[in-house]
């Protein structure tokens, strides 16, 4: 099996959040969040479809939840891949079901470390990385393993044409798992670095 090479650069990288955006304010955001070591941990794909295990269980559940519990959050279109989950979220300011577009120039207002923003995106990912990975920790009996990177990726869609571009290719993913570069078993070694650069031009073309 072909894998990725991964080293010290993962304790070295930045932030990769726009500098000074303001994420918890309204707008529709495109979400992907990989698994640690990009780990075919959460699903197979066969014939073009998912097939979620119990892990993969246990992350759509929790994913679900994260459009339930809070008034300000909407789920749109999203995937679970064997190693990464796409998914489109929608932060509302009061009314729920209007969509919101993203303001085109960064508040003021932002997440600093160590600040978390509540209602914010990246308060929002981290509150769903932590309780899938304790409760996948659990049913594997591995506290304290890693299940996700620690990063995750955000592009904020601008345009209703945008949205639909990105809800066909999140439902296309598993038809193009067998060529796609985050499958392990259909690319060459790869550092964390060209991968992650690699990720962020693909969500900013999409």
């Amino acid at each position: 099996m072909i894998k990725m090479k991964y080293d010290s650069e993962k304790r070295n990288r930045r932030s990769i959040r726009l500098q000074n955006y303001d994420y918890s304010q309204a707008g529709v955001y495109f979400i992907t969040i990989c698994t640690y070591h990009a780990e075919c941990l959460l699903s197979r794909v066969i014939d073009g479809r998912t097939y979620l295990n119990e892990y993969g269980t246990i992350v759509e559940n929790e994913w679900l939840k994260t459009g339930g519990m809070r008034d300000n959050v909407e789920l749109d279109a999203y995937i679970i891949m064997p190693n990464h989950l796409h998914g489109i979220i929608l932060l509302a300011e009061r009314c729920r079901g209007t969509m919101h577009r993203a303001p085109t120039k960064p508040s003021p207002k932002h997440e600093s470390f160590g600040k978390p923003v509540s209602g914010s995106i990246p308060t929002i990912i981290r509150g769903f990385k932590s309780i899938v990975t304790k409760k996948i920790n659990k049913l594997r009996s591995s506290p304290g393993v890693p299940v996700w990177q620690r990063n995750y990726y955000e592009h904020i869609i601008r345009t209703e044409n945008k949205l639909q571009r990105i809800r066909e290719y999140i439902k296309s993913n598993p038809v193009q798992w067998e060529t796609d570069i985050e499958n392990p078993d259909s690319i060459n070694k790869i550092t964390v670095k060209e991968y992650y650069r690699f990720v962020a031009a693909k969500k900013k073309n999409a």
